[in-house]
């Protein structure tokens, strides 16, 4: 099934479950609709699931212009997918790049969202790397546009996706496999149109402050890159709840999908209880002990 992006971009998209909340899933750089499996099985015993591909990804279509690709398009074309299916709230969850259009479209459309999971986001975002960032985003571009199945060995072995092939080699080696297939085009565009260009957690502070959708934000503990903004989403959205694995890198939703699944539905079924609220005012960061 396709849906159609407000520029006639078509999405591609699948869904699993016939009842219960909807939950939108939306996938990293490094992935594609498929790498949301281990969800999809699992929520669709309760929600209805919905999982997609970017723009840029086949089958969804793959734009040759990279201005058809940003932050705020990546936001709206997950607005697209729920649109197509008449969906008028959602759990949103998003990973890495998907962790980014996920709490950009809580940002955007926060009617439209019941929750948020921003897991594995923060690359880019921190100022004392963001030239290293987006300087590595470029060449990582033009590597992907030469060879894509050459370059993809090597980007699947980076710093925070070695944990991965540690603990599982067999679910590493389909990560692989999908990175392998990533279209020249598309990972180039969306290298230089979403992830060179998306703005620092640190310069979005006041509308982060003013965003109250309940939003469980993840990572693991040997992201690096995503540990300070992470704790820094915690500190700084109203209704935020913060879970760090263990031993764990980037790929978040298969690395430890038990863990992974566990967390996001507790989250979610805290939501629909009413029970997930905005952090009491008596926690007074600033407070180390209460004296009188």
């Amino acid at each position: 099934m396709y849906a159609t992006a407000s520029d006639g971009t078509k999405l591609y998209y699948e869904t699993a479950g016939e009842h219960g909340t909807p939950i939108l899933f939306v996938h990293e750089f490094g992935g594609n609709y498929d790498a949301w499996e281990p969800q999809m099985s699992f929520f669709a015993r309760r929600h209805r699931c919905i999982t997609y591909a970017a723009r840029g990804y086949a089958p969804s279509d793959i734009p040759a212009d990279v201005e058809k690709y940003s932050q705020a398009i990546a936001a709206a074309d997950a607005l697209a997918v729920l649109d197509a299916l008449g969906i008028d709230k959602a759990h949103v969850v998003g990973l890495s790049m998907g962790g980014f259009a996920t709490l950009h479209f809580g940002l955007r459309f926060p009617g439209r969202a019941l929750s948020l999971t921003v897991a594995g986001a923060g690359y880019g975002t921190e100022r004392e790397t963001a030239d290293y960032f987006r300087n590595t985003s470029l060449k990582v571009a033009e590597n992907f546009e030469k060879d894509p199945v050459g370059f993809s060995k090597i980007y699947a072995l980076g710093a925070s996706r070695v944990q991965f092939q540690n603990k599982d080699p067999r679910g590493w080696a389909a990560f692989a496999a999908r990175l392998s297939r990533h279209s020249p085009v598309g990972a180039a565009n969306t290298m230089r149109g979403v992830q060179c260009r998306r703005p620092s957690f640190w310069d979005l502070e006041d509308e982060l402050k003013r965003m109250t959708v309940a939003t469980l934000v993840m990572t693991g503990d040997e992201d690096d890159h995503c540990l300070q903004p992470s704790i820094y989403l915690k500190k700084t959205l109203p209704a935020a709840g913060l879970a760090i694995l263990p031993k764990t890198g980037h790929t978040l939703n298969l690395e430890e999908p038990a863990m992974f699944n566990a967390l996001v539905a507790d989250f979610i079924a805290q939501v629909e209880q009413g029970a997930w609220k905005p952090r009491d005012p008596r926690a007074d960061p600033g407070q180390v002990m209460r004296t009188e």
